[in-house]
């Protein structure tokens, strides 16, 4: 049997703009023309992995953004 499962902290992190995520791959571009980000509104031809017209950076914005909130309630949960 082992003992207690130990938790540790995710590693801390600082979110530099145009790095987090790689759309490279063609499948993030929309042939069909441009259409309203689901973050700003304004128009893009990029897709996220889900499909959905989204600007890299505001993707990247958005993730960084659920990173911290996963941290902080992560560090409230185990003080």
């Amino acid at each position: 049997m082992t003992g207690p499962r130990r938790w540790r902290a995710p590693p801390e992190r600082e979110y530099v703009p145009g790095t987090l995520l790689n759309w490279n791959d063609s499948k993030h571009w929309d042939y069909g023309g441009p259409q309203p980000c689901r973050y700003c509104e304004a128009p893009t031809q990029l897709r996220d992995s889900h499909g959905s017209h989204a600007h890299k950076t505001c993707a990247e914005e958005a993730l960084a953004e659920q990173a911290a909130e996963a941290a902080e309630a992560y560090a409230a949960e185990h003080q």
